[in-house]
């Protein structure tokens, strides 16, 4: 979940997206633009873009307890990485299923209608648990994970802005009363910051809020394919940018550290969420 708005936490946005699916067939985004012939050094071996979508009440802002209803990720793997150098990213496979909330598993009117998604999806949907096990059994078939839950690749999760692991699944896993796997920690890759400081680099005049439409613009890519705040979509979009910054050879790293032991006021023992304290 990107904030649409960094200066007023209280608009949420969350979106919603196609039935649990999974693919292994390489796409390429019709946003895809011609390679350089020059290629940056690129250390990653593969990126897990993810755009989780969460529970909201209006007029609560980002320290709510926002449970995870939608969880999407495009697996990005390069196409022509050679001695390290590499400037064209594809999408290899995809991962996207609803989420069961449980503390609160009604939705409120409000996230009804900013994202779309029903009463009925979310409880056909898996708890969080289970996504993680199916993710990690998708991470594994498509050769990111060993069978044991080891990195086979060197891979980074990535998403717009700060927000999706390093707070939403951290929020997740206390209200799920699990700890988060190896996998999922470590350092992502910010790409709306990515972007803002390739932007800069290129002495490029940044103003307002630079959201996914807006890097879009300001890469010079063809606006936003699909329906903004939808998990799906948001998350391939984000791909498309991926694409874009590879061919400009920047170097895709992670840049943005995740506190595992981060806590908010509301969390009590145990995953016990403290009411008072919302």
């Amino acid at each position: 979940m990107r904030r649409e708005n960094e200066l007023n936490p209280n608009k949420f946005r969350a979106l919603v997206s196609s039935p649990p699916v999974t693919s292994a067939v390489p796409k390429t985004l019709p946003s895809a633009v011609a390679t350089s012939a020059l290629k940056a050094k690129q250390t990653y071996d593969a990126f897990l873009v993810v755009d989780v979508e969460a529970t909201c009440e209006e007029g609560k802002n980002f320290a709510y307890p926002n449970e995870i209803i939608e969880f999407p990720v495009y697996l990005m793997k390069w196409k022509d990485r050679i001695g390290g150098q590499a400037s064209q990213l594809e999408i290899a496979a995809e991962f996207q299923t609803f989420v069961q909330p449980t503390w609160r598993p009604k939705l409120s009117k409000f996230c009804t209608d900013l994202t779309s998604i029903t009463q009925e999806q979310v409880d056909a949907a898996p708890r969080f648990p289970e996504v993680l096990r199916s993710l990690r059994a998708f991470l594994v078939e498509h050769g990111v994970l060993e069978k044991t839950g080891k990195r086979r690749l060197k891979f980074c999760w990535a998403t717009d802005g700060p927000w999706d692991v390093a707070e939403f699944v951290v929020k997740q896993a206390f209200i799920s009363q699990i700890p988060v796997p190896d996998w999922l920690a470590g350092e992502a890759l910010d790409v709306r910051q990515l972007v803002r400081n390739h932007l800069a680099s290129n002495s490029k005049t940044i103003r307002g809020n630079l959201n996914i439409s807006a890097q879009l613009r300001a890469l010079g890519l063809p606006p936003f394919v699909g329906r903004e705040h939808r998990g799906s979509d948001d998350a391939r979009n984000i791909c498309r940018i991926l694409q874009k910054l590879a061919t400009e050879q920047v170097p895709i790293r992670p840049n943005l550290p995740i506190n595992l032991r981060r806590r908010w006021a509301w969390m009590g023992k145990s995953g016990e969420i403290l009411e008072d304290k919302i």
